[in-house]
This record gives structure tokens, sequence and C-alpha cells, in this order.
């Protein structure tokens, strides 16, 4: 099915999420781990949500949220355009703190830490970053704060605008995956999730789709 179609498809029997990852950070593209340092937008990453938001102009929301961080408050902000809404920003979905690796490249992760780098991918579920968070502790924030907002909304859709560790979380978390599976689910800048929470399961109709590009 087109993105068009699931987007305006009105059967909320289920309680629909669409779950957003924020655009492109003003970074310089260096690619460094910013986990809860507090960055905005890039140019891109701002015309990523508008791309977006026209795409779901026409979805009725009765709620946005979105982590309290810059870069993700700015892209709910930017869904909010023309509706009569305004983003709730939740601290609970910030992205995993980095610790000790807040704002460092992946390679000067390896250089500077090669050994709790090589213990991380030994067990990324369960490996707490010196200073930082392990993926569980994120899973022990994030899942019952988003079941808290679904309960709100019974019925309904809303939108979360959150970081690639979160949302993979809870992509883990609707599809009944180990978080050892986590980093086989993409998250590329302004992409767009789709999940319906049913009585007695879940769907997950999107992932890592949008109108940036077919994922």
């Amino acid at each position: 099915m087109r993105l068009t179609a699931l987007v305006q498809d009105g059967r909320h029997t289920s309680t629909r999420l669409y779950l957003v990852r924020h655009g492109r950070v003003a970074d310089g593209h260096t690619h460094r781990y910013h986990g809860n340092n507090d960055i905005g937008l890039s140019f891109e990453g701002v015309r990523q949500l508008e791309r977006l938001a026209e795409q779901l102009k026409e979805t009725p929301l009765a709620a946005v949220y979105a982590s309290d961080r810059t870069r993700a408050r700015q892209g709910a902000e930017i869904l909010c355009r023309g509706r009569r809404l305004w983003p709730e920003p939740v601290p609970e979905f910030r992205e995993i703190h980095f610790g000790v690796w807040e704002g460092l490249s992946f390679g000067e992760i390896a250089e500077r830490y090669p050994e709790e780098l090589a213990e991380r991918l030994r067990d990324p579920a369960n490996y707490r970053i010196p200073g930082g968070e392990s993926l569980m502790d994120v899973r022990t924030r994030v899942v019952p704060k988003l079941a808290e907002i679904l309960a709100r909304h019974q019925g309904q859709a809303v939108a979360l605008v959150a970081h690639a560790g979160v949302n993979r979380v809870l992509l883990c978390d609707a599809l009944g995956l180990p978080l050892t599976h986590l980093f086989r689910l993409e998250q590329n800048y302004g992409c767009l999730n789709i999940i319906d929470y049913l009585p007695d399961f879940t769907v997950v109709r999107l992932i890592n789709g949008g109108v940036n590009g077919i994922y």
C-alpha cells in the first residue's frame, strides 16, 4: 500500500501512532552521537519535516508529542502547522544518553573507548555507556510513557516526533523483537513509522517510510 493510502486510512478502531524521527541536525553532517545534546535542525532537516507535514496534512491527529530536545520539538511544531494543536514535549522520549560518548563520532569512540565499544557491541541491550544509559534503560522509560499516552487517546491517532534510538526501541516493542535486533531497523532522518495498537495485538503498517525517499 502506498504511503498516501496508509496515512489517509481512516480505520481507527485501533489507536494509531505516527512515529517520526526528527530531521537532519545542524552538525555539518559529521554523524556524531548527540543523544541528550540539545542541537537544532539543519535547513535540510526543516525541509524534511515540512515535506512530511504536507503528506500528513489531511490526516486527523488528536495530539502531537515530542521529545523535549530542540530537534524533535522543532519537527513537532512543523507537524502542528495549520492544526489547532501545539506539541507537548515529553522528557521520557529523549534519545539514549550516550554519557562520555556524547558529541563524538563512531571513529572517535572506537579510538578513545575501544574496550567499552566492544562490550556494547557484545551486549547492546544491557551495556550501560559510562555516564549514560543502556537500551534497556531507554525501554524502561519510553514504553510505559507511550502506553500512558495511548490510553489517553484510545481510538484516536497521535503523532510522536522522537529519535532513532527511541523509535527503534518502540518498534521492537511493537514487533515483539528483543532489543538485540534493534539495529536491524533503519530510521532515516525525517522518516515515518505507522503503528496500530489494537486491544489484543499490534500491527506495524510502515517502517522508515516517508516522502524523503523510498526506504
